[in-house]
């Protein structure tokens, strides 16, 4: 299970990049679904068949990661760079990156002036990222584009960690925990139900994959599985975000205060009713925070009842995210009962 959350953790997949993880997820499922595909968007569609009468249930995880990309190389080589997905700037500075670039991967350090040179009113300010750079230790533009070209995808560098308590920490745990979840049930589970998992693209830019194939697959259910803020630490309030690490999974009922996805009365009802059929712990959350594939989903064609099933997750959208092995495995737990009751 660590060795495979690992691989996921790693591998690079920046929003329009996700190639490597469509190849991690195929060596995954060969054997255990019927069909796969990798639709014109690149979105991974696997396929695992039930009675020609059932239901066919669509379960998403994006596989996309925030990152960066190449936007400008000056003439002493440093790099300067786009962001791509949602990123606080407090956290880029003095990060480490790769750069994918034609060649390979590339190491780089993300630098700024330094504090020593910035007067009292500059050392107060958060620094943005327009005055940030990167250095891959060249002295000049030719030699960094040997190296690198405009519109390379920047991933940061950080090391998979098993914690205590069954914890884990890595970078891109949103969403490739999400993806973990649906190989892992896609392995397990037997079921009348057609059911498919789509890995998607581009959700942290717009949700763009998940628009595109749940119009191909027009499924009569679906999920999305994905992370959400783990609220258990100093700095948040409990009324602010209420899901806490190895409390269960989070079965979302609203989220970005009902402009995203407001989950369908069936599937709340589902989720719960699984949930306490396999005595799995859960917590319900109304959230006034971000969204999730589901919200494209659920208003693809004439509308897909949808709802959205997360895991807590501490700290995300910053490359040291926390989560709980245990809340994982709830996770798959609840869904596999799920889909069997069909």
């Amino acid at each position: 299970m660590m060795e495979l959350m690992k691989k996921l953790s790693d591998v690079p997949g920046v929003s329009g990049f996700e190639e490597r993880v469509v190849e991690l997820i195929q060596n995954e499922l060969e054997g255990h679904v019927d069909e796969m595909e990798t639709d014109r968007l690149g979105n991974i569609i696997a396929f695992k068949k039930g009675k020609s009468d059932a239901p066919k249930i669509m379960l998403a995880a994006h596989m996309d990661e925030i990152g960066l990309m190449v936007r400008h190389v000056d003439k002493k080589g440093f790099i300067k760079f786009s962001k791509i997905g949602g990123i606080n700037d407090q956290m880029l500075l003095n990060q480490t990156v790769f750069i994918h670039g034609k060649n390979g991967p590339v190491f780089g350090v993300i630098g700024s002036k330094p504090p020593h040179r910035m007067k009292a009113a500059e050392r107060k300010k958060i620094l943005e990222y327009e005055d940030m750079f990167i250095d891959i230790g060249t002295f000049s533009d030719k030699e960094t584009l040997e190296m690198v070209g405009i519109g390379d995808p920047i991933t940061f560098h950080h090391e998979f960690v098993e914690l205590p308590n069954n914890l884990i920490t890595g970078k891109a745990l949103d969403n490739r925990i999400g993806v973990f979840i649906m190989l892992e049930v896609m392995k397990r589970v037997k079921t009348d139900a057609n059911v498919y998992g789509v890995g998607t693209v581009q959700e942290e830019v717009g949700l763009k994959g998940a628009k595109t194939s749940a119009f191909k697959i027009n499924p009569d259910f679906a999920l999305a599985l994905d992370v959400t803020i783990a609220g258990d630490h100093p700095g948040i309030k409990e009324d602010e975000a209420p899901a806490k690490i190895n409390e269960g999974p989070a079965i979302i009922l609203t989220d970005a205060s009902g402009r995203g996805i407001i989950t369908h009365s069936s599937i709340k009802e589902w989720l719960i009713s699984a949930a306490e059929h396999s005595d799995v712990p859960y917590q319900l959350e109304v959230s006034e925070g971000g969204t999730t594939d589901a919200t494209a989903i659920h208003l693809t064609r004439e509308g897909i009842p949808s709802g959205v099933l997360s895991v807590p997750t501490r700290y995300i959208h910053t490359t040291v995210s926390v989560a709980s092995i245990q809340d994982i495995e709830h996770t798959i737990e609840l869904l596999v009962t799920a889909l069997e009751s069909f």
